[in-house]
Parts: structure tokens; sequence; C-alpha cells
């Protein structure tokens, strides 16, 4: 007879219970200071966030892009100011001699502002390339220098002098430093109204979760302690590092939601003492030594997944790393330390102003809703998945991996303007130059030489010139100070991002040359972020592998089910992959979600969004599994513990899932591209582990491999006798029970 684990009485305090419990007012009243502190510290922080950072800082195309500002200040522009002449001016349209006036007047206005250089206009150069093939528009160059705050403040300040009509002519603004600029405004934008639809519909949600007002608006609070602290970290880091405005998204998605499961979990499991009659500070306890722990080993695992993104050196995903492990970190601690002092204080009264009356006026009183509401269907469902587990098992895998399959077909690309909305000034602006401009301007490649003299530079110009894909090489250009640089320009065929343009930079790369070179340009950034990723991702997946399977042995002592973990959580995946191809990659559905298709995927995306979904499933995963290794230490019954497991967490995890997808949803409804996908990418992801993986496969697979599936040999088994952690208190492993208590399918 195997030893079956005595459940923790009520009375067994603990140290960390006593601490969390000793001075309840004292630890909500610092908890306030702090975030009132926190609030302040994170103020402004949204200024000063950057737009870019997919590029490799380590790179010859950013090497090469540093020694043209250092040595050509002028040569690469990032802001266009489009003239477009009236429908008043004759034939002539940009030749006009009072156009060509206006336009001199601006582009020498232009040169003379603060913080801009560099500036040209086809009315100085006669370059055909600014000029449109209708003659009706036509282009003034100049470049902003410095990081994006700088830029940004520039921008604000001589934009609107600029933009609309002046005499005969009509001025937009395009170009990389506009677009950035308009992306971040947009985010910061967006993201307010993302919380102002998230937050009331998170607590409505709640409200039918809980019943009770005031047990629903405990992971409300959590959440924006969480958020808020997340700011002011992320404003102390802007003092160190580049942050990304993109990684705010992930601050408000994964604070609220994140908050909203670990608490869940952690309320509802005091209910659930509160009614089985202990008091306040025994249901405290209880519910730290099994929701608590498990809520740590969750925050853990998802930690451990979005730091991942460290590994990285585009600034873009170490930014989601900073924002997404401080927020879970935090969100945790607010769990496990503030929401046990409130519901020390609480007690019973985690139960008042039960909403439900509202609408239940002439049904039978219902108690505060317990944890096993709806367990029987669980129950049922999982009888059903059990008894048919080969046809389950395979359906599910099949239709998954269906939807993954154009994922098979993805492209990678980078950020442009398309990112924005149509309506868009600097998209417009883009539009009109992609559209109605030879040789499309700014999207050349650029090749800087060093130590490059005449002749020698004559013959590789020569020989890059005759590359096939090349239309024409403009240049040489040498350095103003008579040092050794010079740079020339590459005209490629089709996108300035495309196929033909990256392997152009490859051949370009190849030529032989007696002096060094470097190649920059859209098309080079991007191939070499690509690489970037590839060299790293391998590190980053192995990191995420390991240390999910190592926690999850921590929690369970089993060998199979941490590589069941990882292999279905991959598996969850494939449907946001497939779909992320499908809609915004293809274009199916950009009508109805307005958003412009590229014909590609930003190359960081698909990492970024495997970090976050991969972390999102462990945490729905450990729920799971903690609650199915509770019951089966306490009854040895296998079968038995994934019903009940199932039975239990299966309604709360659904919810879970669905108010997490909410955020999302409403993250997703941004007018960004980038973050339209992120958002409702994840969304997805999110309800098909929680309404697919978790309630079909998981339960499918441990019918599948039986009792086999709480294996592991004998030094392990040692190592987490002595290591590990399970819900219910100090592993003891229990493969059989004399009379284990079962818990019928149809049992609650």
């Amino acid at each position: 007879m195997s030893e079956v684990k005595k459940p923790p009485s009520p009375g067994e305090g603990g140290r960390w219970t006593r601490f969390v419990t000793a001075r309840p007012r004292l630890s909500l009243l610092l908890a306030l200071v702090v975030t009132a502190l926190a609030v302040f510290a994170g103020g402004g922080v949204a200024d000063r966030l950057g737009s870019g950072g997919w590029e490799d800082p380590g790179a010859r195309s950013t090497y090469a892009t540093e020694a043209l500002e250092r040595e050509f200040p002028g040569s690469q522009s990032n802001l266009l100011l489009l003239v477009d002449a009236g429908a008043e001016v004759g034939p002539a349209g940009v030749d006009d001699p009072a156009v060509a006036a206006e336009a001199q007047r601006l582009a020498t206005e232009l040169a003379a502002e603060q913080g801009v250089i560099g500036v040209g206009s086809y009315w100085q150069t006669r370059l055909p390339a600014l000029r449109s093939t209708d003659g009706r528009q036509a282009l003034v160059v100049a470049r902003v220098p410095g990081d994006d705050k700088a830029v940004n403040a520039v921008l604000d300040r001589i934009a609107p002098h600029y933009r609309g009509e002046h005499g005969p002519v009509k001025v937009s603004l395009g170009g990389p430093a506009a677009v950035q600029r308009e992306v971040t405004t947009t985010i910061q934008e967006d993201l307010l109204r993302a919380e102002l639809i998230a937050l009331p519909v998170t607590l409505v949600l709640l409200v039918l979760v809980f019943g009770s007002a005031i047990a629903a608006l405990l992971p409300l609070g959590v959440g924006i302690v969480a958020v808020i602290g997340t700011n002011a970290v992320l404003r102390g880091l802007t003092e160190l590092t580049d942050v990304s405005v993109f990684a705010q998204n992930l601050t408000t998605a994964l604070g609220l939601g994140l908050a909203v499961d670990y608490a869940l979990f952690i309320v509802r499991r005091f209910r659930e003492e509160l009614a089985a009659g202990r008091d306040p500070v025994a249901a405290v306890g209880v519910t730290l030594r099994t929701a608590g722990r498990t809520v740590l080993f969750s925050a853990l695992t998802v930690a451990v997944s979005l730091s991942a993104m460290l590994f990285f050196p585009m600034y873009f995903l170490r930014s989601f790393a900073y924002a997404g492990v401080a927020v879970v970190l935090l969100a945790a601690a607010a769990a496990l330390i503030l929401l046990p002092a409130a519901l020390v204080l609480l007690g019973d009264r985690v139960n008042s102003l039960d909403l439900r009356r509202l609408w239940q006026r002439r049904r039978p009183a219902r108690g505060p809703a317990s944890p096993a509401d709806g367990g029987r269907g669980w129950a049922r469902l999982t009888a059903l998945v059990m008894r048919r587990a080969p046809l389950f098992a395979v359906a599910t895998t099949a239709g998954l991996l269906l939807l993954g399959l154009p994922f098979l077909g993805v492209k990678f690309g980078t950020v442009d303007d398309r990112q924005l909305p149509k309506t868009a000034e600097s998209h417009v602006v883009q539009q009109q130059i992609r559209e109605g401009f030879a040789g499309a301007p700014g999207g050349a490649l650029t090749v800087l030489a060093e130590g490059a003299s005449g002749p020698a530079l004559d013959g590789y110009m020569r020989e890059v010139g005759a590359l096939p894909g090349v239309v024409r090489v403009d240049g040489p250009v040498s350095s103003p100070s008579g040092g050794a640089y010079a740079y020339f320009s590459v005209l490629t065929e089709g996108e300035a991002v495309g196929q033909e343009a990256q392997d152009l930079v490859g051949q370009v790369r190849k030529v032989e040359a007696p002096f060094e070179t470097a190649v920059t340009g859209q098309a080079a950034v991007l191939v070499d972020a690509r690489k970037a990723i590839a060299d790293e991702l391998p590190l980053a997946l192995a990191l995420v592998v390991a240390a999910t399977l190592l926690l999850v042995f921590l929690l369970t002592g089993s060998l199979l089910i941490p590589l069941q973990a990882v292999l279905l959580n991959a598996l969850s995946l494939t449907a946001m992959f497939g779909a992320v191809v499908w809609v915004f990659q293809e274009g199916h559905l950009s009508g109805p979600l307005a958003f412009t298709s590229t014909g590609d995927i930003e190359t960081t995306l698909p990492v970024l969004m495997f970090c976050i979904a991969f972390g999102l499933s462990m945490d729905y995963g450990v729920f799971l599994i903690s609650r199915i290794k509770e019951e089966y230490d306490r009854t040895g019954d296998h079968e038995g513990s994934v019903r009940a497991g199932l039975a239990r967490t299966g309604g709360l995890i659904t919810a879970a899932a669905v108010i997490l997808a909410v955020v999302m949803v409403a993250i997703g409804s941004s007018r960004v591209t980038n973050t339209k996908m992120l958002g409702l990418g994840i969304a997805l992801a999110v309800l098909m582990d929680a309404m697919v993986v978790r309630s079909l496969l998981v339960p499918a697979v441990m019918k599948l491999t039986g009792k086999a599936t709480w294996w592991a040999p004998a030094p392990l088994r040692r190592a987490h006798e002595r290591f590990g952690l399970s819900e219910g208190g100090p592993a003891v492993r229990a493969p059989e029970a004399e009379e284990p208590e079962r818990i019928p399918a149809a049992s609650h």
C-alpha cells in the first residue's frame, strides 16, 4: 500500500501566511503609498518610449548607417515634404515658376530650422527620382538626426508650420521620421481607448464569474497595481536603455489578464475554504499553500518565456521582455501579498453585493458562486473525451496542424507606413510616392566604401551595377571632410524590401573589393535582422523549453507531464501562426479589420507572439496540472484525478481565458497593424488553448498515457521528494491508494 498525502491541517499557518495576515491594514496602506509613488514615477513614460528598434545594433547595415550619419550628415534623409502643385497651376506643374519659388522658400526655411540637416529638393538637384511621373508633385528631403525622442521633439515643433497650404502648393509630411512619430501617437491614443474598453468589460465578466461585486473588484485592483508599477519600471529603464512604445500594449494586456487569472484562482479557492467552514485567516493559509503556490509557479513559467526575448539584440523585442517580466512578477506579488491581506479583512463579506439577484429575482436564492459550479458538465465532457481518447487526440491534433498550414508560406518583411491607417498623413504620402515616383526615393541600397581610391571604386561600382536586379548606380559621393569614406546608391527592381532586394543585398556583399565595404538600406537592415533572430533563436528556445521542463517537473515529479506540457503548448499555437499569415500576410479580412496588407509579416512579430502565447499557455497548463496533481496525491486514482481536476478548474480556466481574450481584442482594435496582429493573434491562441487543448487534448493524452503519466526514474523521484512542491504541499508520490476517493463523471 502506497502512502497517500495527508491534507494540510486548517490550522497550519506557515511563515508566509503569518507575514501577509499579521498586519493586513498596514500591508494595504503601504501598497497604496507605493502605488501612488509608482504613479508619480511612471508619469510621462509614453513620451520617452521609442517607435523603432527592429534593427540589429551590431550588424554591418547598422554600422554603415552610423558611419553615413557621421561622415555624410545629409545622406540619410528621414523627412520628406511632398509638395503638390495646386489645381490652378498650369501644365508645367512643379516646374511652374510660382511653384518653384514657393518650394525653394520652404526648403530654405527648413534648412534654417534647428535640428534639421541635409536639406535638398527637386528644384535644387533636378533629380528625376524626386519628381512624380505626372509632374504634379515633387519632394523636399531632409534629415532630423538623433534618437526617436529627439526626432519626435523636432517634428512636433516644425510640422504645424510646414503642413498645409502655402500659396500655390500644398505640403504633406512623410518619410521614416514622420511615420514613426505618427505610429507613436496612434499607439498612445489606441491604448487609452483599449483601456477604456477593457476595464468595464472585464469588470462585467468578473461579476458574471463571481456574482459578488466585491469579489469582482479584487482582480481588477491587482491588475491596476501591476500596470501602474510596470509603467514606473519602464520609466526607470528609459534612463538606461531604449524602450519601445509597443511595450505599453503588453503592459496593459498582461497586467489586466494575468492579474485576473491569478486573482480568480486565489479568490475562488478562498471562497471554497470559507464555504468549508474555515475562518478567514485559516482559509487564506490553505489558499496560499494551494492556489498561491500554483500562481507562483505559473508566474515563473510566464516570466521565463518572456525573458527569452532578452537574447535578441533588437530593442523592440527586449522591451517586451522588460515590460512582460515586470508586469508578471508584479501581478503575482500583488496577488500573493495584497490580495490575501484584503481577503483577511473582508472575510465573508467577499461574497457581498451579489449582483446576480438583479436578473434572478424570480429564481430561488443561491449562495456564493462555487468553484464547482458547472463541474458536472466538465466532468461529463472529460469522461466522454477519455472514453474516446484516441479519436479526440488524433482529430484535435490534426485540426490544429491543419489550421497552422498557412504559416509554411510565411514571408518576412519590415515595418513601414502601411502599419498606419490609410487616412494617416504619412501613409498617404508614402503611398503616393510608391505609386507616382520612379525609383521610390528612400528604397535604394547604400554602399559605404572605406579607404577607396578613384579607379578601384569605379571598378567596384561597375561590378555592382552589372548584378542582376540593379536598375542603376548613382554616385559616388566622397566625404566632405576629405576623409577616406565614399558612398553610392544602388537602385533595385521591385519592392524596397522585396525578395529581389534582399537577394541583391547578399550579391552586393559577395562582390570583392580592395577596400572595406558595408551595405545598408531597408532590405539590408531586414536581412541582418533575420540573421540575428536565426542566430539567437535556438538558444532562446532552449532556455524556454529547459526552464519549462524543470518548473513543471518540480510541480509534478513526473517525467512525462513536462514533455506533454511543452509539446501541447507548442501545438496550441499553430492556429495563431496560421491565422496571422492567412489574415495579415495574405490580406483576408483586411476590409472588416481595417488594415492594409503588405504581403509579409514583420520579422520580429512571430518571435514575440510565440514567447507571449507560450507563456500564457503554460499559465493555464500549470493551473490545470496542479489541481490534477493535488487530486492524484490525495486519491492515487489517475482517471478520477483528471476528471476532478477539469471539473474544478475547467470553467475557471475558460472564464480566465475569455477575460484575457477580451483584453487582447481591445488591444487588437488598434489602428496600427502590428498591434492589431499581436492582440488578435494572442486572443486566438489563448482561446484555442483553453477551449481545445485543455478541454479535449490534455484529458485524451492523459488517458492514453495512463499511470505512466506520473512515472519518473528513481533519482528524479528522490530529487522531487527533496526539492519539489505540489499544490497541496510538499510532494509525496502516491501511485496508488487502497481506497481512493473517486470523483464520479457526473459529480461536482
